[in-house]
């Protein structure tokens, strides 16, 4: 697949097959978040790996949904995947979000490749970032003066929808 047509077939997934990722399909999508440029080159941006149903997500799901107020949902913020990547960035460099949100558009589109579905995650930024920060930073071994970014989910997709439509016209101007 080349890379344009991953752009334009790529979705949201919102519902995966229990069947965890291979070694390999696991190893490719990280290489292509750390072949990512950074501002600078400075390579800043960590990667937290977690397969499987590990505890800290409950926590985190549970610690989403009361800031939100929330009740649970039918669904946990990464929809059962049976793998997440949190991105964590140098908390000193003014760049690390832009960097984190390459790295995860490179992710993504390597899951697409793959055949795998993606779900790029930020609505547990306020709990990660919130007064839990330091607890969830050390459960998810993000490095000494880092934050979280971002985070994205992958999986076999169990379901699927069309990818999103745009209005050029509205959306660019050409100058």
């Amino acid at each position: 697949m080349n890379v344009k047509d991953a752009i334009a077939k790529r979705s949201s997934t919102r519902g995966y097959l229990g069947a965890p990722l291979t070694d390999e399909e696991v190893k490719t999508i990280v290489e292509a978040g750390l072949q990512s440029p950074t501002a600078a080159n400075r390579q800043e941006i960590h990667f937290s790996v977690l397969q499987g149903n590990v505890p800290v997500l409950a926590e985190l799901e549970a610690e989403k949904n009361r800031l939100r107020n929330l009740a649970p949902g039918a669904h946990n913020f990464y929809y059962e995947a049976p793998a997440i990547i949190f991105l964590s960035g140098d908390a000193s460099n003014k760049w690390s979000a832009l960097d984190a949100g390459i790295a995860v558009q490179s992710m993504a589109l390597a899951a697409e490749e793959l055949g795998l579905g993606s779900l790029i995650i930020g609505c547990v930024y306020d709990a990660l970032r919130g007064e839990k920060k330091d607890y969830f930073a050390k459960k998810l071994a993000f490095p000494e003066g880092y934050e979280y970014e971002i985070a994205i989910a992958f999986g076999k997709k169990a379901v699927t929808k069309e990818p999103h439509i745009y209005d050029a016209e509205r959306q660019v101007t050409m100058l």
